[in-house]
C-alpha cells in the first residue's frame, strides 16, 4: 500500500509511512506530523488540510487526497478485521467522568485544547478563555473582550484582547 500511495500522489514512501503512522495515532480522524514532503509540520483532518508551505494549495490539495485515501483505507481495514485492537483505541475529548481542570463555575466549555504542556478551556457564554500553562505549574483565566484576524502578505495574524479576570 505504502509504495502504491507514493506512485499515486508523487511522494516518497517515507511520507507515506509518515502520514500513516500520524492516522494511526490520530484514530483515522487527524494526523498531525513533520515531513519534507509537505513542506514540513503540516496537519489533516477531513476538510482541513495544513502544510508547512502555507501558500501552496497544490501541495494542501495532495495532502487531502492522501490522507482521505489512507482514512478510508484504516476504515476498511478496522471493518475487515484487521485494525487496531479495542484497546488501541484514541479519543481527544474529555471522558466522562474525567476531572474538569478549569475553575467551577464557568460552565461547559465551547472548546478545550492541549499542545505539550499548554492546555485552554474557551466559554463562549462567559466570554472567559482558560490558559493552564503546566510548565509554570499556574492557570490564567482571561475575560475576552474583543477577537481580530489581520491578513498580512504571507501571514495571517490573530489576536485576542483580554483581559485578567479579577474575582478569582
Amino acid at each position: 500500500m505504502v509504495d502504491r500511495m507514493a506512485k499515486r500522489y508523487s511522494v516518497s514512501p517515507s511520507a507515506v509511512e509518515v502520514v500513516l503512522a500520524a492516522l494511526r495515532s490520530g484514530g483515522g480522524r487527524m494526523a498531525q506530523f513533520s515531513h519534507a514532503d509537505f513542506g514540513g509540520m503540516s496537519q489533516w483532518s477531513p476538510g482541513m488540510s495544513m502544510v508547512g508551505d502555507m501558500f501552496n494549495t497544490q501541495l494542501k490539495a495532495k495532502l487531502d487526497a492522501l490522507c482521505s485515501d489512507i482514512a478510508a483505507h484504516l476504515d476498511s481495514s478496522s471493518a475487515a478485521g484487521d485494525g487496531r485492537s479495542a484497546g488501541d483505541e484514541v479519543s481527544y475529548r474529555s471522558l466522562s467522568g474525567s476531572a474538569d481542570w478549569w475553575p467551577a463555575g464557568l460552565g461547559r466549555p465551547g472548546a478545550v485544547g492541549a499542545q505539550n504542556d499548554l492546555r485552554y478551556a474557551v466559554f463562549p457564554d462567559t466570554r472567559r478563555l482558560v490558559i493552564d500553562d503546566r510548565a509554570r505549574s499556574r492557570s490564567t483565566t482571561l475575560a475576552i473582550i474583543g477577537f481580530s484576524v489581520s491578513p498580512r502578505p504571507k501571514a495571517v495574524t490573530e489576536r485576542f484582547r483580554a483581559r485578567a479576570r479579577t474575582d478569582q
